[in-house]
């Protein structure tokens, strides 16, 4: 099929490009890296107006640490995470992951801005972003405001965005000298959508876990924190005993729905073997 007709603008700013978004209401789409929108318009599943590009706009690209954080530009594509050297040493998993997504193709087109504005429940990038604790900073013609990951993600491709805001950055709390961080993914073959994935995230002092964040992607709606499980970790070594608990808690935390492949069953259970595999990662000395 072919894109149904619209309109195109450049924005030239971030600033023009929330203009745009409020003169044209709902009937405008913004354009970064295209990965999922041009597929989209393609299949005539999604039809605005007005597309408006803001896949130029130097301001919304790069990394750069402070103090207290890694900040992210919205417009920062997959490739530039994976080849970072900042994110590698500060966040393995986090290049780990970007090496995961999709084809070369894509990663060196795709953004990490329209990746989690988009909130599809099988990608990375928003689970991450719940394992991690990361906010973002979203801006429109009324200035801008800041979304805890936690609040972030309603539903399936749903998300705490209003109309005419504009994904700006991405803020990663810099990690405390006893953080470790796992992820991992299960697929039918290379760059296919996870069945399950996961990030696993803890402190772990002296052998013992602390702080545990488990966060889950293909087997909901949207990326969940598995809380139970993560209660059940928490105190322990991540011995056998206290994963088997944890993988107990996974059916009331993540209640996975079926796709043409595979069933709940196979889900849940892809999941618990994820679990079990990060958390082993995570408890080994010097992981």
């Amino acid at each position: 099929m072919k894109a149904p007709p619209f309109a195109y603008r450049r924005a030239s700013s971030v600033a023009d490009a929330c203009a745009l978004l409020d003169a044209h209401g709902g009937s405008a789409r913004i354009l970064a890296g295209g990965q999922s929108l041009i597929p989209s318009l393609n299949l005539r599943l999604s039809q605005p107006e007005l597309l408006i590009d803001i896949s130029q706009l130097a301001e919304l690209r790069g990394i750069r640490v402070s103090a207290t954080e890694m900040i992210i530009g919205a417009l920062t594509r997959h490739a530039d995470i994976e080849r970072s050297a900042e994110v590698r040493a500060r966040f393995p998993a986090l290049a780990d992951a970007a090496r995961q997504i999709a084809h070369p193709a894509i990663r060196n087109r795709g953004t990490i801005g329209g990746s989690i504005a988009l909130a599809d429940p099988a990608a990375e990038w928003p689970a991450a972003a719940l394992a991690f604790d990361m906010r973002f900073t979203a801006v429109s013609t009324q200035g801008e405001r800041s979304i805890a990951a936690t609040e972030f993600f309603k539903g399936l491709y749903e998300t705490a965005l209003l109309p005419g805001e504009v994904l700006r950055s991405i803020h990663v709390p810099l990690p405390a000298a006893a953080q470790r961080a796992a992820f991992g993914e299960l697929t039918r073959r290379s760059g296919d959508y996870a069945i399950a994935g996961a990030f696993v995230t803890a402190s772990v002092t002296g052998g013992w876990l602390g702080g545990t964040r488990a966060a889950f992607f293909g087997v909901a709606t949207r990326p969940l924190l598995a809380a139970r499980a993560m209660r059940a970790l928490d105190g322990s070594a991540g011995d056998a005993a206290a994963v088997a608990a944890a993988r107990a808690h996974l059916e009331a935390d993540l209640d996975p729905i079926a796709d043409l492949y595979n069933s709940r069953a196979t889900k849940l259970h892809l999941a618990g073997v994820l679990l079990a595999r990060l958390v082993a990662r995570l408890a080994a000395p010097g992981g």
